[in-house]
């Protein structure tokens, strides 16, 4: 058995084993493992060298499973931290340092959603220059267990399950989730230098089984591919200019 197959049976253990009686809730630990490990690796950074996934994950949960699990953390935390060091070193990304895990509670959420927010600290001193400088942390997030799956119909043509991306001023960012913020502010999922972009200039939406851009009300607004546009439908190749920044969808 492989190191992330034991350590998926251990964090299961801890809801069949000692653990088990305090579990009442729909949220468990393999679940937050499992999404976790999605998070890490739908916000990679690629540098010249190397793929840099988050070292810093944030979990929020609601006041009652926060309840469940605030006897049991220090274990949960270094078993969530153990499963995320294996799937990035069976996977190939690079960490700056071990995860850490950190619970928090939120009133707004309710008994069996969680929020991860999740966060790359400062790379290595001689990556620096390569890599973007540690901010605040980006969104949130949220799962729940009452959203259903979408379905398939019989005959519906298959989603395209190539990784998006942004290419431009010097990086390759990988697109997770189902909305990125572009913009100048800190607190976007995309961050530019460019003094022409607005602070949340543009958003980029998965829309079913592609993307589309939208302006976000920007002072300069937005171009795909030469043309102004308020929001268009993107294709692998696009031309995406916000202030005089050109930047490219790609997918790969």
């Amino acid at each position: 058995m492989s190191v992330l197959r034991n350590l998926e049976a251990k964090l299961g253990g801890l809801v069949e084993g000692a653990f088990g009686r305090a579990f009442k809730s729909r949220v468990q630990p393999v679940e937050l493992a499992h999404k976790l490990a999605k998070e890490m690796e739908d916000n990679q950074v690629v540098s010249v060298s190397r793929v840099y996934v988050p070292n810093h994950y944030r979990v929020f949960l609601s006041p009652q499973d926060r309840e469940q699990f605030e006897s049991y953390e220090p274990a949960l935390r270094k078993e969530l931290s153990d499963y995320l060091l294996e799937h990035a070193r069976a996977e190939g990304l690079a960490l700056t340092s071990r995860p850490q895990i950190d619970l928090e509670t939120d009133d707004r959420l309710s008994l069996g959603e969680f929020g991860i927010q999740a966060h790359l600290l400062a790379p290595p001193e001689e990556e620096k220059a390569e890599e973007p400088s540690s901010g605040d942390f980006g969104h949130t997030m949220v799962y729940s267990p009452d959203r259903a799956a979408p379905r398939v119909e019989k005959g519906a043509k298959s989603q395209d399950r190539r990784q998006a991306l942004l290419v431009g001023e010097g990086k390759r960012n990988r697109l997770g989730g189902t909305r990125v913020v572009i913009g100048r502010s800190r607190e976007c999922d995309i961050v530019m230098a460019d003094p022409n972009v607005s602070r949340q200039h543009a958003e980029l939406r998965r829309d079913g089984d592609g993307w589309e851009v939208v302006d976000l009300g920007s002072t300069n607004g937005i171009k795909v591919n030469g043309r102004r546009v308020d929001g268009a439908p993107l294709s692998d190749g696009d031309r995406i200019t916000l202030g005089v920044t050109d930047m490219t969808f790609e997918l790969d």
